[in-house]
């Protein structure tokens, strides 16, 4: 329903207007393009970039790697289980952590949700988890910009090349969100039609309308099989999934910088249901009947370099030239991919900064409400690519991808917990169900499910490592974030003797953004005044 909001607006003397809300909140109105300045970055992006963000933000090289990753351990059954278990787990999240961040949007999202009404020591070990979650995704795609680079020549090493785009995007990265909001849109929008295109190339290869092998029809999923290396590949599969799918809750981020988020970030939710759909059980479902799980080409932990699954399909079929097309395509996702692991990881820490849990200097932005730097600290953990000057490329991305899923996993968990404390101050408030601008459905049962499951999950990620024989590396790598994650925590509330947050205490008033609306917040030419602004609630 519509309501009305006073919202107090006066002259800050430097080309801004100084906006008391009536919520305990001050924010900035810039006077030349009426962008809200909240908490010292640009509200700036519009309901289409927060739509594409959601369906194809992060879909980058590591998709199209990771696919073939997933068919080689687990089969191309056993690749799409997997898949799908953790698609349902990931549309879980976003109804838990849409309630929240439609009515609490900032960008410090559900890591500043859980100091608020949980613990201030959970935020403080959730914010560093998930952004070093990030910062190893980001190496990650370093890593995969190598790979597909060094298909094109060999006289340059992996290093220089995560090197030469570590410049480059540090760059891309600076130029303020409502430039990474178009980037977003056109690059994802792109990126969502190229996997359509796939998939009808995957159809008619599988019916033998191209090249020489054929009507191929399900014959992979007979010979060499539906599964592969059992119960131990399929533990990687989930773990693999974990990290292509991270991002999804990511939009709850942008809900900081977004013009009107009570309207935007539920839509976006809305979409994530067909990015797990179209994008990734898609992309695994086509991959596996196109491409035998026993490629040699496929990555795995062993690779020095590797194929996209298209390209192998294409190759196998008599276009021996497939691997450039293929290649360039995700040459032009790595725009997209890289800049939003930077955006999602400069955000969190400069959300942490800002709430004293972080070094201050991590929090400040410029006059264009740019976190630079917290964009070039996050940018540096990405250098962890440089990793491969001593270890292949395959081992790199699997030691990256044990931190970043069992991050991930961590994340999930704790989203759960902070809805279940969420819901029950709001309770204590007498603040109604109906009155949200985004209700989720299956509580409680949906949150306490998400925390019991993904910690589930957090321990069972890396059980292969304990096989015959015992992998120290993997070991270390799959599990390293339990301990740094109860380290973070268990230190942060033994030196400031923190508390759970008592639900009857929470401020339910303050951080609403009631008042925001489609970017028309007030008019800048407004110097002294109270308005009425109207709001869609």
């Amino acid at each position: 329903m519509d309501k009305e909001t006073d919202v107090t607006v006066a002259d800050s003397g430097n080309g801004a207007r100084g906006v008391d809300t009536g919520e305990g909140d001050s924010q900035l109105i810039d006077a030349n393009s009426g962008h809200v300045i909240d908490d010292g970055v640009r509200r700036a992006l519009k309901a289409r970039h927060l739509l594409m963000i959601a369906l194809g933000g992060v879909i980058g090289p590591g998709t199209f790697y990771a696919t073939g990753f997933a068919l080689r351990y687990s089969g191309p059954v056993g690749a799409l289980i997997g898949y799908i278990v953790i698609g349902l787990d990931v549309f879980l999240v976003t109804q838990s952590l849409g309630e929240m961040a439609t009515m609490y949007p900032s960008t410090g999202a559900f890591n500043e949700f859980a100091g608020r009404f949980v613990d201030p020591a959970l935020s403080f070990a959730l914010g560093w988890n998930y952004w070093y979650m990030w910062g190893t995704i980001l190496a990650n795609e370093y890593n995969g910009a190598a790979l597909i680079l060094s298909f094109w020549t060999d006289k340059l090493p992996n290093y220089a090349w995560i090197l030469i785009c570590w410049v480059f995007f540090m760059g891309t990265s600076l130029l303020g969100v409502l430039v990474y909001g178009e980037m977003e849109f056109w690059l994802a929008s792109f990126k969502f039609v190229i996997v359509i295109v796939l998939y009808v190339l995957a159809i008619v290869l599988d019916v033998g309308g191209i090249g020489n092998t054929g009507y191929i029809g399900f014959r992979y999923w007979s010979d060499p099989g539906p599964f592969a290396n059992g119960i131990n590949g399929f533990g990687k599969v989930l773990v693999l999934a974990a990290v292509m799918y991270s991002g999804t809750e990511a939009v709850a981020i942008t809900g900081g910088e977004s013009r009107n988020p009570r309207r935007d970030i539920p839509r976006a939710l809305k979409q994530t249901f067909w990015r797990i759909l179209i994008v990734y059980v898609g992309m695994v479902f086509f991959t596996g009947l196109i491409v035998p799980s026993n490629s040699e080409a496929l990555l795995s932990a062993e690779s020095k370099s590797a194929s996209s699954p298209f390209t192998i399909a294409l190759v196998q079929a008599g276009w021996s030239g497939a691997g450039n097309l293929i290649n360039a395509i995700i040459v032009i996702t790595l725009l997209s991919s890289i800049n939003s692991a930077i955006y999602i990881g400069s955000r969190t820490i400069m959300a942490q900064a800002r709430a004293g849990r972080a070094p201050a200097f991590l929090g400040r932005t410029t006059k264009r409400g740019v976190p630079i730097n917290a964009i070039v600290f996050t940018n540096f953990i990405g250098l962890l690519a440089l990793l491969n000057i001593s270890e292949n490329a395959g081992n790199v991305f699997t030691y990256l991808l044990d931190i970043s899923g069992a991050a991930a996993f961590i994340a999930w968990a704790f989203i759960g917990l902070t809805h279940v404390r969420f819901r029950k101050a709001l309770e204590a408030h007498n603040v109604p169900v109906s009155s949200m601008p985004f209700v989720s459905w299956g509580y409680p049962y949906v949150p306490w499910f998400l925390f019991g499951f993904n910690i589930f999950l957090v321990f069972i990620s890396g059980y292969t490592t304990l096989l015959n024989p015992f992998d120290v590396k993997g070991f270390v790598f799959s599990y390293l974030v339990i301990p740094l994650f109860i380290i973070l925590y268990g230190g942060w509330k033994l030196w400031f003797r923190t508390k759970w947050v008592n639900p009857a205490d929470v401020d339910v008033t303050s951080g609403r953004r009631d008042w925001l609306g489609d970017g028309e917040v007030v008019a800048p030419t407004t110097v002294l005044g109270k308005i009425k602004h109207a709001v869609i609630g």
